[in-house]
This record gives C-alpha cells, sequence and structure tokens, in this order.
C-alpha cells in the first residue's frame, strides 16, 4: 500500500511491526524481504513521488576541506532515493576490500565477501543484471574487470506496483523521522514530520535508518544529541570515517592494438591492481577507466609527448607505422581509506525547516589517497610496457605534484561510512548484523555502514547488504 500521507496512514489502522526510514535501494529491499515473509513494516518516505526543490532543501549542508559538490544536489529526496540519479554500474567489492591492509589504519570489516555472494543472484535478479564474470589477470600487477552498466534501475518506479499490492508493506511519503527517541537499550519512538508540519510520534517494534550515506548520521547524531546518549549509546565513531571515491582524468595513453581489450557496449575497459601489488606498494585500490579517443585526436597526443617524452614518442612513431588505432583517456577512481577525521558533524547556526541542524561535512583526501592515484597509474602504464601494449602519460598537474584540479568529476556521489559496521564500538556503530550497538532493536541499512569503501560504485554491495539484513530480521522477527 502507498500513503501519500501520513493522515491516511493513520486512517487505515495498519499495524507495523517494522518501521524503515527511507525508499531508496536499501530500504526498499529490506522491506520486500520482510514484507515476502509476512511482517508487516511501514516504510518512510521524507519525498513525494517526484522530486521537488522543497524537499531537497532539507538536504542542503556546508562542505569543509576539499572542494565537494552540493549537498542538496549529491543526494535526491523522494521515492526511490538517490536510485533516482542512479548511473547504473555495477560491481560488488572485492574480497580483498573485506580484509584488513596492515599499511591503511582501521580496514577490515567483520564480515567478509562469502557472507554477501548467497544474495549476489537477488541482487543480478532486482538490477536487471547479467551474471558476473571473473577477473582476468593482465600481469602480477593488473587485472581486467568487469564493470556492468546497468539499466539504471528506478526503485520508486520498478516496485511501486508492487508495494502498492502488498498487504504487509505499506509505503508513507512526505513524511519522515526529525528524530528517534531512546532509553539507551532500544528505540521507544520516532518523531514525525509530514507534508509540511509536525505529525506527532510514531512506535514499532523495531526500526531501520535508510535515510541515505549523509543523513543516516544525521538523523542519529541529533537523535542521540536530544536522547542524552539513548539512541547510539556507543557513539565515538558516529558520524566518523566517512568516505568517498575521489574520481580524476589521471592521464592518457597510447595503445597499440585497442582490440588487446574487452570493452564494453560504450567502447570503454576497466582495469584494477591485484592484492599483492596494492601490498608491495602499500596503496589502496583503484580503478582505471580507459575511454577511447577518436584516431584525430591521436596527433595532439603525439605532439605533447615529442616535446614531453621523447622516448615515449619515438615508440607511439613505430607504432603509427604498424596500424596505431588510438589513444585513450584514463580516468581513476579510487579507494579512500577511512579515517576518523573524515566526518559529518552538525551545524551550530543553521536548521532545516522542521527545526533540524543541517550537515557540517568535513572531508579531506589524504596523502595515501594521492600516493594510490600516481602510483595506480605508474603500475597500469609499467604493465603496458611489459606487455608492449601501449605507453602512459601521466597528467601534468600530477606529476608535477599540483592541486587537485576543480573542474574535473571531484568524485562519484558515493557516500560511505558514518555509521560503520565492526566489533571495536570505539571505531564502529553497528555490528556484523547492522544492529546499533548496545540497542535491542535499531538497524541501519545503506553503504554508511560500509568499513571500507573498495574502488566500485557501491549500490550493487548495498543492495546485496539488505537483502542480508532483510533475511536476518525475517528469521529473527518471525510472525
Amino acid at each position: 500500500m502507498i500513503f501519500d500521507s501520513y493522515e491516511a496512514f493513520r486512517a487505515a489502522n495498519f499495524a507495523a511491526k517494522v518501521c524503515i526510514l527511507g525508499s531508496g535501494p536499501a530500504g526498499t529491499t529490506i522491506a520486500r524481504k520482510l514484507g515476502a515473509a509476512g511482517i508487516p513494516v511501514v516504510v518512510l518516505e521524507a519525498g513525494s513521488r517526484e522530486f521537488s526543490d522543497d524537499s531537497q532543501d532539507f538536504y542542503r549542508g556546508v562542505t569543509v576541506g576539499d572542494p565537494y559538490f552540493d549537498l542538496d544536489t549529491t543526494r535526491l529526496r523522494f521515492m526511490g532515493g538517490s536510485s533516482n540519479h542512479w548511473a547504473g554500474w555495477c560491481r560488488v567489492l572485492d574480497s580483498q576490500d573485506f580484509e584488513p591492509k596492515a599499511w591503511a589504519p582501521d580496514t577490515g570489516w567483520p564480515i567478509s565477501r562469502a557472507e554477501i555472494e548467497p544474495y549476489l543472484p537477488e541482487v543480478q535478479d532486482m538490477l536487471e543484471l547479467p551474471d558476473f564474470r571473473p577477473d582476468v589477470p593482465i600481469s602480477d600487477d593488473i587485472r581486467w574487470v568487469q564493470l556492468i552498466k546497468s539499466p539504471a534501475v528506478r526503485f520508486g518506479e520498478k516496485f511501486a506496483d508492487e508495494l502498492d499490492r502488498s498487504r504487509n508493506v505499506a509505503v508513507v511519503l512526505s513524511t519522515y523521522a526529525t528524530e528517534l527517541t531512546g532509553d539507551g537499550k532500544r528505540v521507544t519512538g520516532a518523531k514525525l514530520w509530514s507534508n509540511g508540519q509536525n505529525a506527532g510520534s510514531f512506535t514499532a517494534d523495531y526500526f531501520i535508518v535508510c535515510t541515505g550515506g549523509l543523513e543516516n548520521s544525521r538523523l542519529l547524531l541529533w537523535s542521540n544529541q536530544r536522547s542524552n546518549g539513548g539512541v547510539v549509546p556507543k557513539a565515538t565513531a558516529l558520524g566518523r570515517y566517512w568516505m568517498e571515491h575521489p574520481t580524476f582524468e589521471g592521464g592518457n595513453a597510447i595503445l597499440a592494438d585497442y582490440s588487446e581489450f574487452e570493452v564494453d557496449a560504450t567502447n570503454e575497459a576497466f582495469f584494477s591492481p591485484t592484492l599483492a601489488a596494492m601490498e608491495r606498494l602499500e596503496i589502496m585500490n583503484f580503478g582505471i577507466r580507459l575511454i577511447e579517443t577518436p584516431y584525430p585526436g591521436i596527433k595532439s597526443v603525439i605532439a605533447d609527448l615529442a616535446c614531453t617524452v621523447p622516448e615515449m614518442a619515438e615508440w607511439v612513431s613505430y607504432q603509427l607505422s604498424q596500424n596505431l588505432r588510438c589513444a585513450a583517456q584514463l580516468y581513476v577512481a579510487w579507494e579512500q581509506a577511512p579515517l576518523a577525521s573524515n566526518q559529518i558533524r552538525l551545524s551550530k547556526t543553521d536548521v532545516d525547516h522542521a527545526g533540524v541542524p543541517r550537515i557540517e561535512l568535513h572531508w579531506k583526501k589524504s596523502e595515501l589517497e594521492r600516493r594510490t592515484l600516481i602510483e595506480g597509474l605508474r603500475l597500469f602504464g609499467k604493465t603496458l610496457v611489459r606487455k608492449d601494449l601501449g605507453r602512459v602519460r601521466i597528467a601534468d598537474w600530477l606529476a608535477s605534484g599540483g592541486d587537485y584540479p576543480t573542474n574535473e568529476e571531484l568524485a562519484g556521489h558515493h557516500h560511505m561510512g558514518g555509521t560503520r559496521m565492526g566489533t571495536d564500538v570505539t571505531k564502529s556503530v553497528v555490528d556484523a548484523n547492522s544492529k546499533v550497538h548496545g540497542m535491542d532493536n535499531l538497524y541501519v541499512g545503506g553503504s554508511s555502514v560500509f568499513c571500507t569503501s573498495g574502488e566500485c560504485n557501491p549500490t550493487t554491495t548495498i543492495v546485496a547488504l539488505a537483502c542480508r539484513l532483510g533475511d536476518h530480521l525475517g528469521k529473527l522477527i518471525g510472525v
């Protein structure tokens, strides 16, 4: 059932055991799992069925540190959440992403990749994906990886009819929790705001926060402040270890034969490092996106090379006589190490229309991230040389130690961390089952529970973790 207002929902006398906050990929996935298990669940969605400027305004905030996107544009606040601007790029975190890295403090998950693999067929069905293919070694250091570009499923559209027909799931639009109340052991209720006004309180046996990789921390920080620690009793790490995927054009390449690499339907190929290479260089995971440059573009690249890297230009000139096919741009997105200093805070001066403090995002890239970028490009370049497949030229700003450009992608709009999963309550917020430490009935879904970010787009892993959480809660709660 889908209700356009909290008043209509109340009139229906629907008795929910579980309250899910947010209807994005995590919230919708968990709701479907619980509904299929016969458990009555209500999903409170802050926005309506469509985008609106008024709804987006609640996401406004500021970023302190490195340049970043406006916070009210990097997420979407209506039914289906940020799946509404998802590009559909799919890959699951690598097995190595779940393991601790000795050179990067606070890495490692309390679960392994194997624990989400049983849910991948279900994820593939939801996201309309073919089977994932194994990585292909290019060298001892570099592997070809598959990044599937799916039809970009909009959860609010794909599952709307199913949710509307469901007798066990109620979706309430234009309604959200401004804060949760708790006694340090359980969430005792939620204070609601609906259609522009206070809507009273709501109670349920279980609460699952799925409001997004920024808003999850915001809601819990505010709730904890208001309840004197009654919602997140072990809150040292709350809002901390926030991560993104920095994304920049790192250089270009001249290739002897572009067909040497398997490309996707848009003629792009993707590469990542092996674990051995990461360990040897003490860098994080990264992904290189190879984008073919049309043949005429080679001339300008060669002219540049002749002035700056003569020995490379000689190889290029030889390859031209051997029917050199193309050049390529090298875009790099890479893993950001978890740092407690990268965090979400509540503004002391600015609130939204419901009186909730806005976000103050503190975010900076570290030296490890920069080293990962440049060493990753060098690693890729050395692989091409050893295989005589091509030559890489690293961008001037990067080779010279210059500042990051401000006129490029900046990052992936991938918000991870803030309520991370772990066993150490001083460095995590939820346990291996996504339950908030010390609380009996409060869970968190979405990428805010990520312990590390890996190099790939997070949606596939988000949905896999949501399937796992839905399955866990279905068995726990029963009917």
